[in-house]
């Protein structure tokens, strides 16, 4: 102890008073330059640790230096006596000094897909009988690797303190010198800069923290997935987290050296030879410090690492795009689900209507056929709040009376079922809005169960507890019955309120983060059960807009309404696709408008049009090719997609905006561009990517009609693209073609 105790103060390195010289932790600190005399094994001891790494401490050294057998990985890291790649504090030691003690199993998981490797790692102290079950997936076709802990108390009592868990601790490190960098996006706050993406240094000792507003996971400051890009810019790991809820993550630059460069390294010489650059990533929950009950059992966010190596970091987005279709995301038929081009009935009323407020049953019937007369019917009717009890006359509000989820009897006395059987009818599907975790003061759940709700008194009303078993049951079965009732394909979830304030004002001493918990987990049971119950159904995930997009729900959902963003307001829908295409391959906007700035401003996988039907402003055939174009470009943006206008700047009105979706699949692609109000240039040259530099290319211009033969490596040096008028548009369209099929 006397030892330990004199290598604390030699190295300023905090020290347990009951832990021998074997539980040091490595730090960062320097020498003193004070010269005495020391004992031989001290020196030694002193020496070893000055050759530790010079990167943040994490559990975990991953050498990131290609694509990793993800099995071979998975047993590196998981193995009995190993460190695994995640941490945490409990009873004030932190889990580095006591884990590889605990008894350890490991339990195989069958897998029906043969690229799937799946395990489950079981560490118990035979002390409190805590146990930590870390399930483990490995995806060999992405070179993928993700994994969730789950935390039981087996005994009688309550458990010591479990708190500052990272589910995923560990740096990398990367042969070549320099900094790491990061990729990001912000999240949504309904403005321009919605998912505006950014790429950022981290030189040593420098750390970026990330972490959403308000308790839902994309929520203004940040976004739940992002690129770790090794120096040479040709290397990295994505990462995304499954926490529907507050999470945070740390991203920490740093260097490493082999044994006889450290030193040089310590001095400044980051580029001594040897020396690895390196990145700490620790991500967990933003709040957790707890104990747990005898028999409880929480689980923690789920984190997900795919290790990428390419020309540059496209390579890895556009992998990572793929991976979210196979993996992450609702599967029907084999393959992920396709969501729609959809028309809502929400058309402008008189004062005081709002939203659907004055809508009725002969109304919605009307507003349908009239699509069926002019031949404009949608993949699906799309109803949006305004359809339930008190929020029609006199009210016409729906903000302030959800919590009574039946139909209104006055504007719908037979319910919603005649309306999806004429969408049915006419060869449509049918979409209504629900908001069940905000609770409005007078509604039915207030004036019935307030046992079930949360209250702070930051906000006018209330939060379904979704970790209430009696209110869980309850939502699923209610909302369940109805769907089946109501003959409803697509359920979509608004949540228009942040829950962090409600889960913050009740909680108890001790317990901070499991009421948290047990709505997140609630969550999740609730969009499984009708998933499962209705297994063709999909779920059109909102949250005011995109603030709810994480790897958990986009496994089960789709934000079909990104963001809340002004409506109409089209320069800002190309800001919001340039910068969210960098991740999610499905996600959706509106469209009021048939110009070509407007309907290209908002092509991607989904759409929701509100047309207005009853006027002269719009015409029929301006309306049907708006449609045609969108079915015929839907496509290519599930493949690959390449921004050619950079990041610096995606938000002014002065600029152009360019981006290229490519599909690898049949070697074609579509170039879309904006020339926006105030770009003074009429031209812009961009490089295409992912094209054949000895293939033949046809380009048609859909501005002109015409068709240009034109040489892969033309395409790659340079496509000069020219918009005449400001507040103007292009979109091309090429396709590989053979010297047989010229024309």
């Amino acid at each position: 102890m006397q030892l330990s105790r004199t290598l604390s103060l030699l190295l300023q390195c905090p020290v347990l008073p009951d832990r021998t010289c074997s539980g040091i932790r490595p730090c960062r600190t320097e020498l003193s330059t004070h010269k005495a005399t020391m004992p031989f094994p001290i020196r030694m001891l002193v020496l070893a640790l000055l050759l530790c790494p010079l990167v943040s401490h994490a559990q975990t050294t991953v050498r990131l230096d290609g694509t990793p057998d993800v099995a071979e990985w998975i047993a590196a890291r998981f193995a009995k006596g190993k460190q695994p790649p995640f941490s945490f504090v409990y009873n004030g030691i932190p889990s580095s000094e006591f884990l590889t003690r605990w008894q350890y199993e490991k339990e195989k998981i069958a897998s029906p897909d043969p690229q799937t490797v799946r395990e489950r790692h079981i560490y118990t102290d035979p002390a409190t009988g805590l146990k930590v079950e870390c399930d483990v997936t490995g995806f060999k076709d992405f070179h993928a690797v993700e994994w969730v802990l789950h935390f039981t108390n087996t005994s009688q009592t309550d458990t010591p303190i479990l708190e500052r868990n990272d589910v995923a601790d560990l740096t990398f490190t990367n042969r070549t010198p320099g900094t790491f960098s990061l990729l990001s996006a912000r999240g949504s706050v309904g403005s321009r800069a919605d998912f505006m993406v950014s790429q950022r240094e981290l030189p040593a000792d420098s750390t970026i923290r990330l972490a959403p507003q308000g308790g839902r996971s994309s929520d203004c400051t940040a976004f739940p997935m992002f690129n770790l890009i090794a120096p040479n810019g040709r290397q990295g790991v994505m990462a995304a987290i499954g926490w529907s809820g507050g999470w945070q993550a740390a991203l920490t630059g740093g260097t490493s050296a082999p044994i006889a460069n450290r030193q040089a390294v310590r001095s400044g010489n980051v580029t001594a030879p040897g020396t690895r650059s390196a990145l700490t990533l620790q991500t967990g929950m933003e709040r957790f410090h707890l104990y747990l009950k005898p028999g409880e059992r929480i689980r923690t966010p789920l984190v997900s690492l795919m290790f990428w190596n390419g020309d540059n970091l496209m390579t890895g987005q556009n992998k990572f795009r793929r991976f979210l279709l196979a993996h992450h995301s609702r599967q029907l038929d084999g393959k992920f689900a396709e969501y729609p081009y959809a028309s809502g009935f929400a058309l402008p009323g008189p004062e005081p209507c709002t939203e659907n407020g004055c809508l009725t049953e002969e109304m919605a019937i009307a507003m349908a056929r009239r699509h069926k007369q002019f031949n404009l019917v949608p993949e699906v009717f799309w109803l949006d709040a305004g359809w339930y009890t008190d929020s029609g006359a006199p009210v016409y509000d729906w903000c302030d009376c959800v919590g009574t989820w039946t139909p209104d009897t006055t504007r719908f006395p037979n319910g919603l079922r005649p309306l999806s059987d004429e969408a049915h009818r006419l060869g449509a599907r049918f979409l209504l809005w629900f908001e069940p975790e905000r609770v409005s003061r007078g509604s039915w759940l207030a004036r019935e169960h307030q046992p079930w709700l949360l209250h702070t008194p930051r906000r006018n009303s209330a939060l379904l507890d979704l970790g209430n078993p009696e209110a869980l049951e309850w939502l699923c079965t209610h909302v369940g019955d109805m769907i089946e009732r109501e003959g409803i394909d697509i359920y979509r979830q608004d949540f228009n309120h942040p829950p962090k304030p409600f889960w913050e004002d009740n909680e108890q001493p001790d317990r901070i983060g499991m009421t948290e918990i047990r709505h997140i987990e609630g969550l999740y049971t609730y969009w499984d059960y009708l998933l499962s119950r209705f297994p063709r159904l999909l779920i059109d995930n909102c949250a005011a807009g995109g603030r709810r997009i994480d790897l958990e729900t986009l496994s089960r959902s789709a934000p079909l309404w990104r963001t809340d963003y002004p409506y109409g307001e089209v320069t800002g829908y190309q800001s919001h696709t340039y910068g969210l295409n960098f991740f999610l391959p499905q996600h959706g906007t509106g469209m009021w408008e048939t110009d070509d700035y407007s309907t290209r401003s908002s092509l991607g996988a989904a759409v929701v049009a509100t047309w207005d039907l009853s006027t002269r402003k719009l015409k029929v055939a301006d309306i049907q090719r708006a449609i045609a174009n969108f079915k015929k470009y839907r496509p290519y943006y599930y493949e690959d997609y390449y921004p050619l206008t950079g990041i610096i700047d995606t938000q002014s009105d002065s600029i152009w905006l360019a981006y290229q979706m490519h599909r690898p699949s049949d070697n074609s692609g579509i170039v879309v561009a904006f020339r926006r109000p105030e770009a003074v240039s009429d031209r812009i040259t961009v490089r295409l990517s992912g094209i054949d530099p000895a293939a033949a290319y046809d380009v048609y211009n859909d501005n002109t009609g015409l068709t240009l033969r034109m040489d892969g490596r033309q395409l790659l040096d340079g496509l000069m693209l020219q918009i005449p008028q400001k507040r103007g548009s292009l979109l091309l369209h090429y396709t590989a073609t053979t010297p047989e099929t010229a024309r």
